[in-house]
């Protein structure tokens, strides 16, 4: 479940901003197919919003919405305990999603986030002084609605990540290259080559451009 330590664990709204569109930057490069990515970034979502996602093909999603008023994520592990799928009513799970704050309404009702599959969401306004929840009664057991195993990657850890996309990935990953891109320092073709030989700069320019992975640092 969503606890206060996995709460603190996230950074503040425009870190986490960085760190996504990082993971975004390194998957569309260790991934050029769009379809077989883990994490994507969307800076040109709509007017005044950017928007993150995570999908690991299997059913499980998070998408974070960040707009004026601060960010938002909403996931969804399908095989929780908490997951509607679960449950008789077909419901999201009571107080999940009923004190999501007003700046936040339009999030509720956007059909490509899928609200009616969510087991957990988590907000955080320019003014908060941290990530909030909802009141919810959780079920006894551990990780009833899935976000200590969707959320381990927003630590803000480069090993993080190169332990999530060796295993995934099945691959060899730099983790000094993985450090520059959380940090957005330059990517080189040098590199670039290192997580992926087949990728080029040119070749991933419209996607840094999607993510807008600073300009200076390509």
């Amino acid at each position: 479940m969503v606890t206060k330590k996995r709460l603190t664990t996230i950074p503040d709204v425009e870190s986490l901003k960085r760190l996504c569109q990082s993971l975004a930057t390194l998957e569309a490069i260790i991934s050029p197919e769009w379809e077989y990515r883990y994490y994507s970034f969307d800076s040109k979502w709509a007017e005044g919003e950017m928007m993150a996602s995570m999908r690991n093909g299997s059913g499980d999603e998070y998408f974070i919405l960040f707009n004026s008023q601060g960010a938002i994520m909403k996931g969804f592990a399908h095989e929780s305990s908490m997951s509607p799928w679960a449950s008789e009513s077909d419901q999201v799970w009571p107080g999940v999603l009923d004190q999501v704050p007003a700046e936040f309404g339009e999030f509720l009702t956007e059909p490509a986030f899928s609200m009616a599959e969510t087991t957990f969401c988590v907000w955080r306004r320019n003014g908060d002084p941290s990530w909030q929840t909802g009141q919810i009664e959780y079920p006894d057991e551990d990780d009833p609605d899935g976000s200590e195993d969707l959320l381990f990657i927003l630590d803000g850890e480069p090993e993080t990540y190169k332990e999530f996309a060796e295993q995934y990935y099945e691959q060899s990953i730099d983790l000094s290259v993985v450090t520059s891109a959380y940090e957005q320092e330059t990517l080189t073709p040098q590199m670039i080559e290192k997580l992926n030989p087949e990728v080029s700069v040119e070749s991933v320019a419209s996607d840094l451009e999607q993510i807008d992975y600073p300009r200076s640092a390509i």
